[in-house]
Formats: C-alpha cells, sequence, structure tokens
C-alpha cells in the first residue's frame, strides 16, 4: 500500500509513518527531516511546505498510485481577544485549512479506485463543542477544514476516494508542549483504525480517533 503523510517529521505523523513502515510504501512529506524520521527507513520527501503551490504541484508531479493520504501537518498558537495577532491567524489558516485542501487537491488525480483521504483535525474546530472561547486561529482553520472535508468526500466519491475527518485526542506532542492525555503512539494506532475502518457510506464523518462521532 502506498501511504502520504504530511507533517512527517514529529509526533504524530511520525508515529502514523512509524505504525506502518513495514509492509507498505510511505512517503514522508515533511520540510526539514528529524534524525527520528530518518531512522524509519521510508521514502522522504523534504522540503514540501503545505502553504506553497509550487511545492505540492511538484510532489504531486513525483508521485502516483497512492492509496492513502494523510493530511497531518499542522500549526497551533494561542491567540485571545485582548492579544489577537491576525497574522498568526492567517498562518493558522494557511496550515490548517488551505494546506490539506491544496495537498488534497493536486493530488486526487495520482490517487487509485478505491483509495482514502484522512484529514487530521482538532474537536476545536467544533462550533457545538467550543465552550471555553479563544485560541481564535486554530478553532477558525480546523472548522474550515472540517467544512472542506466534508466538500472533499462529496466531490471525490464518484473517483472512489473515501474521506475521513480526525481529531487524534490531547496528544502529547511538541505541538501541544507535551502536555495531553495520549500518547503519540496510542494516538496513531487509534487513528490508523479509524483510517482502515473508512468506506464509501461512512466518508465526510467527523471522529474523534477512539471511534466516537463527534458534533460540528
Amino acid at each position: 500500500m502506498k501511504i502520504v503523510i504530511t507533517g512527517a517529521n514529529r509526533g504524530i505523523g511520525l508515529e502514523l509513518a512509524k505504525q506502518r513502515a513495514d509492509g507498505n510504501e510511505v512517503i514522508a512529506v515533511c520540510r526539514e527531516p528529524s534524525d527520528a524520521l530518518k531512522a524509519l527507513g521510508v521514502h522522504i520527501e523534504a522540503g514540501v511546505d503545505v502553504t506553497d503551490d509550487g511545492a505540492v504541484k511538484a510532489l504531486a508531479d513525483r508521485l502516483d498510485g497512492i492509496d492513502v493520504l494523510i493530511n497531518n501537518a499542522g500549526l497551533l498558537r494561542q491567540e485571545t481577544l485582548e492579544a489577537l495577532d491576525f497574522d498568526s491567524i492567517r498562518q493558522q489558516l494557511e496550515v490548517n485549512a488551505l494546506g490539506p485542501l491544496r495537498v488534497t487537491a493536486a493530488l486526487a488525480p495520482k490517487m487509485k479506485d478505491p483509495s482514502k483521504v484522512a484529514i487530521i483535525t482538532s474537536r476545536m474546530g467544533s462550533i457545538a463543542d467550543n465552550t471555553s472561547g479563544s485560541r481564535y486561529g486554530y478553532r477558525m482553520s480546523k472548522a474550515a477544514v472540517n467544512m472542506a472535508g466534508v466538500s472533499l468526500a462529496h466531490d471525490l466519491k464518484d473517483r472512489g476516494v473515501a474521506v475521513a475527518i480526525l481529531h487524534p485526542g490531547f496528544v502529547k506532542t511538541d505541538m501541544t508542549g507535551h502536555n495531553g492525555n495520549v500518547e503519540p503512539a496510542e494516538a496513531a494506532s487509534q487513528l490508523w483504525a479509524r483510517i482502515d475502518g473508512l468506506n464509501a457510506d461512512n466518508s465526510g464523518t467527523f471522529w474523534h480517533a477512539n471511534g466516537e462521532i463527534l458534533p460540528w
């Protein structure tokens, strides 16, 4: 199976790659590869920024026959109403919302029929689940990518591509300052369970990695 994972140099992306490195062709996409990623022995596509149209197009030109695409690259900042940083908000929208759409649109013609797309999002993009406010850029960008995921599920259906919109849990990674209640390996294992169970009938669903369906 040919698996493409963005943001694969650390955290959840690294664990997703590690857990399927044996017996599959894993293509780890990142800006700069970490030593841990290099040690996996997978195919690394470095120098790819998901906000860069040219870099993403060049990546698509080098790939074909994709079975699974996992849009994992992400960015978290901590804006409050009293300390808004609109440049930071725009950057999160570029990485978290436009990035997965840009990558999926570029790679969709290179995907098999059937195949799968997973978007690693967050329940912080749920409007119904927002009980604490703040973190404007992250919340807005994740709500936007959730909507993109549903549209992709509709638009790619006739090509045999199913789409999963996945919250990994509160994972102990660099992004969260290693706070959280889930280790990256456990989160990756649960995410793979959801991806393995993805099909045309449940495409477009917003899941917690543990299998719970989340509110929009």
